[in-house]
């Protein structure tokens, strides 16, 4: 009689479910003042021990984790080297490998200084006319929504990352985040100028950008075989206007929760958990 071994049940559940995860991304992935900093080089990253990639990594049993994330980083610096003012991040996708298993991605929205055009603009611009859209006015050129442009054409250079992707890493499952709402839903009818400092109508209006963009990561993602992260159903009533509920710091930088206008440790815990929704419904 021959016999054969067969795994106990305890070895089976610790079995690591991804091999090799590598996290790519801006500063929505990387967590900045999020308690507690990483170590990890360059510092000027400012990578958090509790933002989502390392959440994931705890979720999905990865044996191995990357997270390669740096705050202000572009869809260019996926593949060029990122010079923070505490040393250089290099190539994101440096970090691929032919047996990497998972890949998240998170970046897009400063391309073209889009996120850093509406933060540093909206407030400033508020007090022209704080019921109608002063700031949507000042980027809109002959008619042409200038920011709304610059998004169209994010689509196309994360659709580059992605393929590059796929020739690094054929077999990982890719998955690309979208960001989470910043503003309150409009039809909410809800304002925090104590929070958000945006003109009412400019907070609609900064609701389409980012849907806009987040509607650009989707196409890419499904035109190369990637899944998309949608953040937005799940971060509905989490936005920086909601008190103790809010996943997004507002204008005020507290070095003890986040970064303005950035996730805190709630929405890190909240992507991730949306992350291994997808996974899950994958399997």
């Amino acid at each position: 009689m021959t016999l054969t071994a067969t795994p106990s049940a305890s070895a089976t559940a610790w079995q690591p479910r991804f091999e090799h995860y590598v996290a790519l991304g801006d500063s929505y992935t990387s967590g900045p003042l999020i308690p507690l900093p990483k170590p990890t080089p360059p510092l000027g990253c400012a990578r958090s021990t509790t933002n989502y990639p390392t959440v994931l990594a705890v979720q999905t049993r990865a044996d191995t984790f990357h997270d390669v994330s740096c705050g202000g980083a572009t869809t260019g610096h996926m593949t060029e080297p990122q010079h923070t003012p505490l040393g250089t991040n290099s190539p994101q996708l440096e970090s691929l490998r032919p047996d990497t298993d998972l890949v998240t991605l998170g970046v897009g929205g400063n391309d073209e200084g889009v996120f850093g055009d509406i933060i540093g603009t909206c407030p400033k611009l508020r007090d022209e006319n704080p019921s109608g859209s002063p700031c949507r006015e000042h980027f809109t050129e002959a008619g042409t929504d200038t920011l709304a442009e610059a998004v169209a054409r994010t689509g196309s250079r994360v659709a580059a990352v992605l393929e590059e992707i796929t020739a690094r890493s054929p077999h990982a499952t890719v998955l690309v985040v979208g960001y989470p709402r910043i503003v309150p839903a409009p039809e909410t009818g809800v304002t925090c100028p104590d929070v958000l400092p945006f003109a009412d109508g400019d907070l609609a209006w900064a609701d389409e950008i980012e849907m806009a963009l987040n509607d650009a990561l989707r196409t890419a993602a499904e035109h190369h075989g990637a899944s998309f992260v949608d953040m937005y159903p799940a971060s509905y009533g989490h936005d920086a206007c909601a008190g103790l509920q809010a996943w997004i710091q507002g204008k005020d930088t507290n070095p003890l929760v986040a970064m303005s206008y950035h996730p805190n440790a709630a929405g890190m815990y909240g992507i991730a958990t949306e992350i291994r929704r997808t996974l899950d419904a994958m399997s």
